[in-house]
């Protein structure tokens, strides 16, 4: 899952929307002709952790540094594209995608590390508490057959249904239903937007829901949700996207700076390096942003203003 100010419009329409995003690795920063400017251009992915940091990042780029700051929505293989090309600077939030690292990174060395975002992510299959105070046996995933009719909707054919959110996301989930042998159908929200608003009905009345969920994210707050436990992840048991058969990896998230802007980036460069926080300052800015319903600059400056002891850090 992957990525700051065109105008505050358009940077609210791209952070509030949750859509899959179009592929805009073609469209170059509107700040790059102008003459000396120091500019920046980020990949923003759609999910809402992700603009948090883009939007804290933007924020202290324009603000502190001097900066002018454009960002790019970008699905998260195509943000790789754009990342070697130049047409972005910086990913701030990569989920882990190994065969971009290895030919981006190791063979064309056109991609930078840019160090740990300082946040470990998960991705996995969850019920409601509620449901699974009920039936405890059903965080087993060997037990959610058992389980499917509770699960079935319109969309999922007689099948028990597992939500998940934009296509474009990291998942096996597909491969995992067919390889466990499981009587059920992926049905896709969308986008994490969709997805939310579909976990909350479900969850304001009380009902059964089996969704891909992952963590770090916000609304674990006000859905509280258990994860189904799957078979356990082990190195390399996921290498071969067909044969899945095993959960998915805790993962520390990392960021990637194109290699040039890497080494010629100046201070943009060094401070998005050093950029690192904790999963409750990224839960922090999202809630104001998806609950709250504060712009991304609005829920930047307020966290800034609160937090000078963690971003002052950052400088360089």
């Amino acid at each position: 899952m992957r990525r700051i100010a065109i105008t505050a419009a358009v940077a609210a329409l791209a952070l509030t929307t949750g859509c899959g995003a179009a592929d805009m690795t073609r469209q170059a920063s509107p700040f790059a002709n102008a003459r000396g400017a120091k500019t920046v251009t980020l990949s923003v992915q759609s999910w809402v952790g992700a603009q948090s940091d883009a939007a804290v990042a933007q924020y202290i780029l324009e603000h502190k540094l001097g900066y002018r700051v454009d960002t790019v929505q970008v699905d998260e293989v195509p943000a790789w594209d754009a990342l070697s090309q130049g047409r972005v600077d910086a990913l701030l939030e990569d989920w882990g995608h190994p065969e971009q690292e290895k030919r981006y990174v190791e063979e064309k060395g056109t991609v930078a590390p840019g160090g740990g975002l300082g946040v470990t992510g998960h991705i996995g299959w969850f019920v409601p508490t509620y449901l699974a105070k009920q039936h405890p046996d059903i965080t087993d995933w060997r037990n959610l057959d058992k389980y499917a009719p509770l699960f079935r909707t319109a969309e999922s054919g007689g099948k028990g249904q597992l939500m998940d959110g934009s296509p474009s996301y990291v998942t096996n989930d597909k491969a995992l239903v067919k390889n466990l042998k499981l009587d059920y159908q992926v049905v896709f929200a969308g986008s994490e937007a969709a997805q939310i608003t579909q976990i909350k009905r479900f969850a304001k009345e009380k009902k059964p829901f089996l969704t891909y969920w992952y963590a770090p994210q916000w609304l674990f707050e006000k859905v509280p949700m258990t994860e189904v436990r799957l078979p356990p992840h082990k190195e390399g048991c996921d290498a071969d996207p067909a044969k899945v058969a095993c959960g998915y990896p805790h993962t520390p998230l990392k960021k990637y700076l194109n290699a040039d802007f890497a080494k010629s980036g100046g201070e943009a460069a060094a401070f998005l390096q050093k950029f690192r926080w904790t999963t409750e300052d990224q839960n922090e800015v999202s809630l104001m942003i998806a609950e709250q319903k504060l712009s991304p600059a609005e829920a930047a400056e307020k966290w800034v203003d609160s937090h000078p002891s963690v971003w002052k850090k950052w400088l360089p």
